[in-house]
């Protein structure tokens, strides 16, 4: 009972804190826009946390710097294969001339190799035993905003997540390539509910839940993409657009890996005010 007293205040506190996100969003740029990180004098770099590899922190126009701490899941912070997307793009955009430096703050090696290796990412990476870089630069503790777009002087051009948030995505995209956003026409969407109840889940299996989206605007819904709070949870579909008035439906699959309540979201992506449209997902996970 307790537990389930728990999402419920979540949901709550989170439905009460939109303007207050927005708050803190406005209040973080302001402050890191332009700051300069400062990185350790002494550096190394790992591949799968155990070899050593040789590698410098380049110089160039920019490079993206990832904190991930320790506090929480790793695997929901990381979402690795989504980062291996993101870096194809922009290497083939710049011919890999924006570095993307991965600095971890962590408490277990092994479940952090066994995640490297397992999506395999062998990109270079840093553990931060000493949490020298949180130390020298003081980096908020909300963990959407502990990546940064850097120029060649290390000065902060962008705060935020571009995994977790398509927009920001934009945001690193815009500024690397020197090209303006294209403005495109909004419309409005709404589903046929904005909270699931996925109950029972046994363990190690996946919950499906469909969710009808309606354009309820007199525009064509262009679909940008999808975030999820968490690599366990996914969205898919088979369209890109929905014409005025008309539906579409996505299928939404949650992957129950451990015990206990969960509360998870999901954003959709595409022309519309703030640019996403949140669904939420809770639930309990249990052995049978």
């Amino acid at each position: 009972m307790q537990a389930k007293f728990y999402i419920i205040f979540t949901v709550f506190l989170f439905i009460s804190c939109q303007n207050s996100k927005k708050e803190e969003f406005t209040h973080l740029v302001q402050e890191w826009q332009g700051k300069e990180i400062v990185f350790p004098k002494e550096i190394t770099f790992t591949q799968f946390v155990t070899d050593t590899v040789d590698y410098q922190i380049p110089t160039s126009d920019y490079k993206v710097l990832v904190f991930v701490d320790s506090i929480g899941c790793v695997s929901c912070k990381l979402q690795l294969p989504k980062w291996k997307e993101l870096i194809a793009q922009v290497d083939s955009i710049t011919g890999k001339a924006v570095p993307f430096l991965f600095f971890f703050q962590s408490k277990d090696n092994k479940d952090l190799r066994y995640i490297l290796k397992r999506d395999q990412f062998d990109y270079p990476i840093c553990i931060d035993y000493k949490n020298e870089l949180n130390r020298l630069n003081q980096f908020p503790s909300n963990m959407t905003f502990q990546t940064f777009l850097l120029d060649k002087n290390n000065k902060v051009v962008v705060i935020g997540n571009p995994i977790h948030n398509l927009a920001v995505q934009d945001l690193y995209l815009e500024q690397i390539t020197k090209k303006q956003k294209e403005i495109i026409v909004q419309t409005t969407i709404q589903t046929n509910q904005e909270e699931y109840d996925l109950g029972i889940v046994k363990e190690g299996t996946i919950k499906e839940q469909k969710v009808t989206i309606q354009n309820t605007g007199d525009q064509p819904f262009l679909l940008k993409g999808f975030t999820t709070s968490c690599d366990c949870t996914e969205a898919i579909c088979d369209w890109k657009e929905i014409a005025p008035r008309k539906t579409a439906t996505i299928t939404v699959r949650y992957k129950a890996e451990k015990q206990g309540e969960f509360f998870r979201t999901v954003d959709i992506y595409g022309n519309i005010p703030n640019q996403s449209y949140q669904l939420r997902f809770v639930g309990e996970v249990k052995i049978k």
